[in-house]
């Protein structure tokens, strides 16, 4: 028997490896869940992270790290043969900071480090503030700054603008504090840290399985003759596919994947599930795809497949990178073992994204789509498109929005369902300017899958 099991075969080893303010919160967080016994790795000044780290890897069963900027530091160093978990700056922690700067300093103006920038914003427009200047220190996803180069960059914009810090990282926080410059440290409130608990306990033993579970994934460039063009000649070319490469090795590595040139502008990569669920956080960030943007000017489409052997992962990432080039690229989907479909995932998708099957199993609605001229996989797409804003009435224009397609496309569609019964007309709407009134059409089909109301424009 493995000697950090025990005798007691429910009972899970767990190492925490957080700061020492935050122990306490941890500990009386740890009571909701007897089978964790939880062993410390308490950050200090001078502790060293790989140490620590290092020091608690073999003596446990997963680790998880209560500070996203210590697992940063960590990660790169240590090959952990365990499940690793983080606690995210995304939750009601973020929300608890920015609701205390509110009441003390206002939210006119604020530097941020270590936490993304678009839950901030999201957070800031649950709270009403419309008129702020946010000032972001630079990603860190690739690198990991120096504390006094953070520590800088927030001193400089209060001195600037009077920004106020914004911080995950409880160094940078005493030093701000120490040159009596106002900001908040972003620690995780006692809802945050059961969540990262409860992913920490499913990453054990009884998700080993599917942890190691084989992930296939395709990325192919999107019209990459057109970026080619830019170039004049073809030494540039070659030098482009080189980067594109280096950038796609770098991503892949975080992944602890394996990359493959397959030729055609188009690459494969192969990880397991677990690495994939933690780095993606959930299937919910993928930042490969705005730093290609950003970087080279060029969009990628991504599919991935799970499957419990590789070809059958295989299969799956060639049908998910179909639904990424139908929806015109620059995103990922995902189709799992059960050859259900999730996304478009991507780094702006703010955690929200379509589910839908690959096949319809009602014989009716399959037989309306064929003679609609669409496939069963792409009317379910439409479906879980449409179903994901709960509204069934719309208008042409309203469906073009919606589907992200032109209003003629949308007139067509609406056209076709009509001829099969799929969707009725259901009143006008009055413009306030000359013109004809816009019908309104019921999505009736939608109701008759999903078998359950859903709320009319």
């Amino acid at each position: 028997m493995d000697s950090k099991r025990g005798t007691n075969n429910s009972e899970i080893n767990i190492g925490i490896i957080c700061p020492e303010a935050l122990v306490d919160q941890t500990k009386d967080t740890l009571k909701s869940f007897p089978n964790f016994k939880p062993h410390f790795g308490i950050m200090g000044p001078g502790s060293m992270i790989s140490e620590v780290a290092r020091g608690l890897m073999y003596e446990v069963d997963v680790l998880m790290f209560t500070d996203y900027h210590l697992y940063k530091l960590a990660k790169p160093f240590i090959d952990f043969p365990i499940p690793v978990h983080h606690v995210p700056l995304m939750g009601t922690g973020l929300y608890r900071s920015l609701f205390l700067i509110k009441n003390q300093f206002g939210l006119t103006h604020l530097s941020v480090d270590t936490v993304e920038q678009k839950y901030v914003k999201k957070i800031l427009g649950e709270l009403s503030v419309k008129d702020y200047e946010l000032h972001v220190f630079p990603s860190f996803e690739k690198t990991t700054p120096l504390i006094d180069d953070i520590v800088t960059f927030h001193a400089d914009n209060f001195h600037r603008d009077g920004s106020v810090g914004l911080t995950g990282i409880e160094e940078v926080s005493k030093r701000l504090q120490a040159i009596h410059v106002p900001c908040q440290w972003v620690t995780p409130t006692h809802q945050d840290m059961i969540v990262s608990l409860e992913r920490a306990l499913l990453a054990t033993e009884t998700r080993r399985n599917k942890e190691a579970q084989i992930v296939f994934g395709l990325i192919n460039i999107d019209d990459f003759k057109r970026v080619a063009e830019k170039y004049q000649s073809e030494h540039d070319i070659q030098i482009l596919k080189l980067n594109i490469q280096q950038m796609l090795l770098d991503y892949i590595k975080q992944l602890d994947g394996h990359l493959i040139a397959l030729g055609g502008e188009e690459y494969s990569f192969i990880t397991t599930r677990g690495i994939f669920e933690r780095e993606t956080r959930g299937y919910k960030f993928i930042p490969l795809l705005q730093d290609t943007n950003q970087a080279m000017g060029i969009t990628l489409s991504i599919g991935v497949g799970f499957g419990t052997t590789a070809a059958e992962a295989g299969s799956h990432a060639r049908l998910a990178l179909r639904q990424a080039k139908d929806s015109g690229g620059d995103v990922c989907y995902i189709v799992r073992e059960n050859r259900s479909v999730l996304g478009p995932v991507d780094i702006t998708s703010n955690m929200h994204y379509e589910r839908y099957d690959l096949a319809i199993t009602d014989a009716e609605l399959l037989e309306k789509a064929e003679k609609a001229g669409m496939s069963a996989a792409y009317m379910t797409k439409l479906m879980a498109r449409v179903a994901r804003y709960g509204i069934i009435d719309y208008t042409a224009q309203e469906l073009a929005s919606t589907l992200n397609i032109t209003v003629r496309s949308a007139h067509r569609i609406l056209l076709k369902w009509m001829d099969v019964e799929l969707v009725d007309i259901v009143g006008e709407e009055k413009l306030t300017h000359k013109g004809r009134p816009r019908r309104i059409y019921r999505l009736s089909f939608i109701l008759d899958e999903s078998g359950k109301e859903m709320p009319t424009s």
